[in-house]
């Protein structure tokens, strides 16, 4: 009987261990799914490609490795490496040919983002951005790869494309040795491809070229490889072909930074030259800075010196972007990192500026980027008065940002206490206004875009000046010169008569057409910056139906018949109404003007005459009517000479009141004559 029961329950026990290996055998296999590396074999691609997944906690620690794509799940992106395996790229490309698609791939591959927090176009931290599906602040991040069963310390930067924003590749391109090249494998070669190349070539960088989107119907590769050849000259024999939405292609771009993409110098032991290529304001930590190690090293607690603010403080914080900020004791020379140092002023901690150490100074500065020259200059005035301390606080903060932007205070008869600020073209203009109300909670106007001209002046004196009122008089001007730029179009062929009548109607010069391909032309004109401000590059859309891309280069100034239009209400001069224009569309524009201010003023008792002047010349006028009050209503019949009695006294009435009267524009009216000036100039 006892063996009966001793059997029994081996059986049984038996029976719960096989069914309890079963159950433990089934939450390994669905753990292995939800970490396992999903794999998929690309018909454009001899390697295999790998999405590594995300670390999930399981009862069996097990570690993942893949040959081919690197990371460890979970081991630390902190360790150090040699020099010898750091690499630093950016990606530069068009607007929309994949940038942020395939910096996200990279960044989920790596390991370096987890799934889970894992979102499209993780590195475009603003509203914004996301909103226009574009990138506008460069973002850095540190990826951890293993090749060769080697770890590589990957620095990527990700640019914007928009030719807004160049100022904002130059920047990424000082702090790089290398640049993977983005094209879409369906548009081709577009204005800004040729841009970021050139700059790229500058800083002596080593590109590589990368078809993207290669999964679409309409993909071309063949014809973009021989297109990049023969317009921009990079050989394209080892060209890499990827889908980055569908991961195709993404190991031979790991393969081909860590190969063809040098590393940085090693200068560890040099005194501490750090460029400062970007910062932001943190209400909580002060200025937080971004910069490259080019020599030395640098680590927490250090007592740093801006070399050009002449400022020191102690680096109370450093640390590496894998994206989020991640604290480290030590940064050596080629590694890119954060800086924080309770900075309060915003001057201290320039874009371009160099880090070195207190007590062991460098002997001579980094040669830093460029100084961005604004192009667009407009006016912002805060819509409640008390708003302007905090609007001059936000164009601060803002300007540590984003260094292209310039401001310096401006008052308005009609507008009040505001600032005229300069941007890089009409895009960055909308951009900061945007970011001023939504991240600075302040009410804005702002007024019609304009450029700076250059007066020369009779006694020999150049005056450069963006607003009208700085304007010289008539009889001590000699000449006003104005900015030009070369544009160059691209475009299909369809469009080019389109194209070209754009660019004419804009007093532009003819100067050059070739054709890229058999159905693509470039073609290259000289026009006025002030020509280009307005809506130049919605009507360039507009006619092409969007297939039409263009890039410029500021050229210098040249001489031009421009003069300036005044606008008088009841013979009272409006100041902010004023504008520059050359002499050929004065009249149109005096014309717009001044019938828009008919439809806007409310009428008066008098007649009010609205005229659009060219000294003391009047080439347009409009008349608003006055409002009709009948002094004849409590005469019912007699003699006729009491009713001219009261109509002659009602005329004298009229005539006092319009020589002291004062006609109020509103505020509706300047808004609306602001948003015409934006269309007709």
């Amino acid at each position: 009987m006892a063996k009966v029961l001793c059997s029994g329950l081996t059986a049984l026990l038996s029976v719960n261990t096989w069914q309890g290996q079963q159950q433990h055998w089934r939450r390994s296999q669905l753990s292995a799914l939800r970490i396992s590396p999903t794999h998929r074999l690309s018909k454009h691609s001899r390697f295999l490609v790998v999405s590594q997944g995300v670390e999930t906690q399981t009862d069996v620690k097990e570690e993942l490795y893949d040959s081919q794509l690197g990371a460890k799940v979970g081991q630390d992106r902190l360790l150090k490496v040699p020099v010898s395996n750091i690499r630093n790229f950016c990606i530069i490309a068009h607007i929309d040919h994949g940038k942020s698609t395939l910096a996200d791939k990279l960044l989920q591959i790596t390991g370096t983002v987890q799934k889970r927090e894992m979102k499209e176009q993780f590195l475009d931290n603003m509203d914004l951005e996301r909103e226009r599906g574009i990138t506008i602040k460069l973002q850095a991040a540190r990826m951890r790869y293993m090749y060769g069963n080697e770890p590589y310390c990957l620095n990527l930067i990700d640019t914007p494309g928009h030719v807004d924003f160049s100022y904002e590749v130059s920047r990424s391109l000082a702090a790089c040795e290398g640049a993977l090249l983005v094209v879409d494998a369906s548009q081709g070669v577009e204005a800004q491809t040729l841009a970021n190349v050139y700059l790229a070539l500058e800083n002596n960088l080593e590109i590589i070229p990368v078809l993207n989107k290669i999964d679409l119907p309409g993909a071309e590769p063949d014809r973009v490889i021989k297109e990049i050849e023969e317009v921009i000259g990079l050989d394209c024999s080892n060209a890499i072909c990827c889908s980055a939405k569908e991961g195709i292609g993404i190991t031979e771009i790991f393969n081909g930074i860590v190969e063809r993409i040098p590393p940085p110098h090693d200068a560890a032991r040099s005194p501490l030259r750090a460029l400062i290529f970007d910062s932001y304001y943190d209400p909580y930590r002060g200025v937080i800075v971004y910069f490259r190690v080019i020599d030395g090293t640098i680590k927490k607690g250090d007592r740093i010196y801006f070399m050009a603010s002449k400022k020191g403080y102690f680096a109370d914080e450093v640390g590496v972007l894998s994206p989020n900020q991640m604290q480290v004791e030590e940064l050596y020379a080629g590694e890119v990192g954060y800086l924080s140092a309770s900075i309060r002023s915003v001057a201290d901690a320039r874009v371009g500026d160099t880090i070195t150490h207190y007590g062991r100074r460098a002997e001579s500065s980094l040669p830093g980027y460029e100084e961005a020259t604004p192009m667009v200059f407009c006016g912002l005035f805060p819509v409640d008065a008390d708003q302007f301390p905090e609007l001059r606080d936000a164009l601060e903060k803002l300007q540590l940002n984003d260094a292209a932007l310039k401001f310096e205070p401006e008052t308005s008869s009609a507008m009040g206490f505001g600032f005229r600020c300069g941007f890089l073209g009409l895009l960055h203009m909308e951009i900061v206004q945007e970011r001023l109300e939504r991240e600075y909670n302040l009410s804005l106007i702002t007024t019609a875009p304009s450029v700076v001209y250059r007066v020369n002046c009779i006694n020999g004196d150049t005056v450069e000046c963006s607003n009208p009122s700085l304007l010289p008089e008539p009889g001590q001007r000699r000449s006003i010169e104005e900015p030009f730029v070369k544009i160059e179009m691209l475009t299909p062929k369809d469009y080019i008569g389109s194209l070209m009548e754009l660019a004419q109607d804009r007093r532009g010069e003819f100067k050059e057409m070739k054709f890229i391909t058999e159905n693509r032309a470039s073609i290259i004109y000289e026009l006025p910056l002030a020509e280009m401000v307005g809506d130049f590059f919605d009507q360039l859309k507009s006619r092409s139906k969007g297939y039409a891309s263009m890039e410029y280069t500021f050229l210098g100034y040249k001489e031009s018949e421009l003069i300036k239009l005044d606008i008088q209400i009841n013979g009272d001069h409006v100041e902010p109404l004023s504008a520059i224009v050359h002499k050929d569309k004065a009249y149109a524009v005096g014309r717009a003007l001044t019938q828009k201010l008919k439809e806007l003023i409310p009428r008066q008792m008098f007649k009010v005459p609205i005229q659009a002047c060219i000294g003391s010349k009047v080439i347009a006028s409009e008349s608003l009517s006055a409002i009709r009050k009948d002094v004849l209503a409590k005469c019912y019949g007699g003699d006729i000479s009491r009713k001219k009695k009261l109509l002659k006294k009602q005329a004298e009435g009229k005539k006092r009141m319009k020589a002291i009267g004062k006609v109020d524009v509103p505020q509706e009216a300047f808004m609306a004559v602001l948003k015409l000036e934006k269309e007709v100039l």
